[in-house]
């Protein structure tokens, strides 16, 4: 049986970690690109061998790990350096992302998700069966990087327009899940569609979803 990979993707603050972890409460199978990001860039890892030659030491805590804030805002402030860091970190991360989709084929399941910020501006789109797209106006966007992140709204901006527009993403998506609500609202929306991909009752799935979310 051909693997079905749904593409979940988003923006910074579009609410995509909530569906994925809603999406993981109810029995799903997620394979994190941001995950595996974080993987690439490990002490000891090439990738910051890389980054450290090309960004200097200043973005290298004294324990010899990434400095994700430092680095964070020297790429989104230059795009220019935001596409250096992605020719080192990008073609490792396909290459793991490449090895989970294989194992998971292996294992001849018939369908996982796979939860990627950057899906349309890494060029994934043809490696999965579909694209579900979590959606929020810009500005809901902002406020919510504001708030979530403790950061002036010049920086917020910064950080979203890095990234390709969710406006631009409506037309590339097979399916939208708009998150502009509650977040009760929004996992309601994620529970019927799940229930409609795996051919089981919503209320099972609630149930099961209800029982992992007490743990």
């Amino acid at each position: 049986m051909k693997l079905k990979i749904i593409g979940l993707t988003g923006g910074i603050a579009s609410g995509k970690s909530t569906v994925s972890k809603v999406l993981k409460e109810l029995g799903a199978i997620i394979v994190d690109a941001d995950k595996i990001a974080r993987d690439v860039v490990k002490k000891g890892e090439k990738s910051l061998e890389e980054i450290e030659e090309t960004f200097g030491k200043e973005v290298i805590n004294k324990d010899g790990t990434l400095d994700r804030k430092k680095l964070g805002k020297i790429v989104f402030s230059d795009y220019r350096k935001l596409r250096l860091l992605n020719a080192i970190t990008h073609p490792r991360i396909k290459e793991k992302v490449y090895e989970e989709f294989e194992y998971y084929r292996n294992r001849n399941e018939n369908i996982i998700f796979f939860d990627c910020p950057l899906l349309y501006e890494s060029k994934y789109e043809n490696d999965v069966t579909e694209t579900w797209l979590i959606y929020v106006d810009k500005e809901t966007q902002i406020d919510r990087l504001v708030k979530r992140d403790n950061i002036k709204k010049e920086e917020a901006i910064k950080r979203i327009n890095a990234q390709k527009l969710l406006v631009d993403k409506i037309e590339l998506s097979d399916i939208i899940v708009y998150n502009s609500f509650s977040i009760e609202e929004l996992k309601n929306d994620v529970l019927i569609l799940y229930s409609g991909y795996t051919n089981t009752k919503i209320i099972d799935n609630l149930e099961y979803m209800k029982k992992n979310s007490s743990h």
